[in-house]
């Protein structure tokens, strides 16, 4: 049948969700060999279970530059490069694929766009509506399904921008850790959206061919590398919003030593228990509840998203403290949503620390230089926002993004539901340790050319880009 036929079929039974799969079980075909040729595969099938993986960075967190963090994967046979969002607020990995017509070609950023075709490689494979990991992602069989259609998939943001398309099945290439600051291509086989169809309009402006997902769902590529015994569930970032790019790597994290916070279990997103703010040494005073952690509220870390968003009276009373030095500073409001002021002076000297506490009495400490961000010479713009109300009963969700975990190493440690952090210098290097215990050295790195030429007018992109990940949430 022909595929664009099968994508009309499939459209028509798309139904609104975001994927959340089940364990992934691949099937190993064993043959008869010599005892010393058994050994001899062990040996070698151990060296590749549970490696550490490296994955380059390039972006920066910075409203006024790219406001996220992308990798290049390599995808199908024979591989092409495709350029992803990093984003730990989401479960699923689609990149744009042929059907669609409106998908960008090129990205301002400073890559040309690639266009994924099921057809151009040899390893692809169509899932169809009736296997198991659809059926387990739309939680029981699909009305209408019939072996020859494909599982579809569709992502509706809060502002009604959407993709849709289907599943398909392919090789991505990992670089694997197999030495200090060294690495060797691998590749896994990985479920992942064939996106047909968008309506996030056809701008270059940072414009990418996808988004791979790190969130926890069994249908992340972290949790099928992690069902497929090539990684351990955990994986640490460092997001460098000074130069660009930074450190990403799954495997366990051996240097530095981070101080860790509970997840809270049971929840789609990285969730944690945020205590109380400190602003200037003051603890603000807010309701005993307004942090409390559920489906829709409490706190949730997200490096897909640029800025760090507050409940109403957690955000009016925090910039209050924050500018109660300056009571005669006159605020203005830049592209109709950011506030913004002049200020001649060193922000750190004249703006206090803002410090939030979590469970097991951990710490994160957010700078002036970095939630007051440059928009243009001399002024600076407010990176805290409010958030929009996400329940029923008025709550608020506290969601923490670039803004707060840029220039930080960030630990999630699924195998203990830990998370952690500690401040860093992102253009060096950390230690991970693999299944054997051989600790390797990985390094920062830089895909983002001095070329990024985005400024301060498209601060408005970036906080449409914010809206539409947030809607991850809803």
């Amino acid at each position: 049948m022909d595929l664009k036929f099968l994508l009309l079929i499939v459209l028509e039974i798309v139904c609104v969700t975001i994927a959340n799969g089940n364990d992934l079980v691949f099937q190993v075909e064993r043959r008869k060999t010599s005892l010393s040729g058994i050994k001899d595969h062990d040996d070698h099938r151990r060296g590749r279970f549970l490696s550490d993986v490296d994955i380059n960075l390039g972006g920066n967190g910075l409203p006024t530059r790219t406001g996220l963090y992308f990798t290049k994967l390599g995808i199908g046979s024979p591989k092409k490069d495709y350029y992803v969002q990093v984003d730990t607020g989401s479960d699923l990995m689609w990149v744009n694929c042929i059907e669609c017509s409106k998908c960008p070609k090129k990205s301002d950023i400073g890559m040309d766009l690639t266009l994924y075709d099921p057809k151009g490689s040899h390893t692809s494979e169509l899932i169809s509506c009736d296997q198991d990991f659809c059926s387990s992602t739309f939680d029981g069989p699909i009305s209408g399904c019939k072996p020859e259609i494909p599982c579809p998939y569709s992502i509706t943001y809060g502002d009604g921008s959407s993709t849709a398309g289907y599943y398909v099945r392919d090789y991505l290439t990992f670089d694997f850790v197999d030495g200090n600051l060294h690495t060797a291509p691998q590749n896994s086989s990985i479920i992942f959206g064939c996106g047909a169809v968008q309506s996030m309009g056809s701008s270059n402006e940072g414009a990418l061919d996808g988004i791979i997902g790190f969130g926890q769902a069994n249908s992340s590529v972290l949790s099928q590398l992690a069902a497929s015994r090539k990684v351990k569930k955990i994986f640490s970032h460092c997001l460098d919003n000074i130069r660009g790019g930074g450190i990403f790597a799954i495997g366990e994290l051996v240097e530095p030593k981070v101080s860790t916070t509970p997840l809270v279990p049971n929840m789609s997103h990285f969730n944690v228990v945020l205590k109380n703010i400190e602003v200037d040494g003051d603890i603000l005073q807010l309701p005993s509840d307004i942090f409390d952690s559920g489906n829709t509220k409490g706190t949730v870390i997200d490096s897909g998203t640029t800025l760090a968003y507050l409940p109403l009276i957690v955000y009016d009373e925090l910039l209050s403290k924050v500018f109660a030095r300056h009571s005669g500073l006159k605020l203005e409001l830049v592209e109709g949503q950011f506030k913004c002021f002049h200020y001649a002076g060193n922000v750190d000297d004249g703006f206090p620390v803002v410090k939030l506490h979590f469970e097991d009495s951990l710490s994160l400490t957010v700078y002036p230089h970095e939630y007051l961000f440059p928009y243009s010479d001399g002024e600076r713009c407010i990176g805290w926002q409010r958030s929009v109300p996400q329940t029923k009963d008025g709550k608020d969700m506290t969601l923490l993004g670039d803004l707060v975990l840029s220039n930080k190493l960030v630990l999630y440690d699924l195998e203990n539901m830990v998370i952690g952090w500690t401040d860093y210098n992102c253009s060096s290097s950390i230690k991970v340790k693999d299944s054997s215990g051989t600790v390797h050295t990985v390094g920062a790195h830089n895909l983002s050319p001095a070329s990024t030429f985005l400024n301060g007018r498209t601060l408005t992109f970036f906080l449409l880009l914010t809206v539409m990940l947030n809607c991850f949430f809803n």
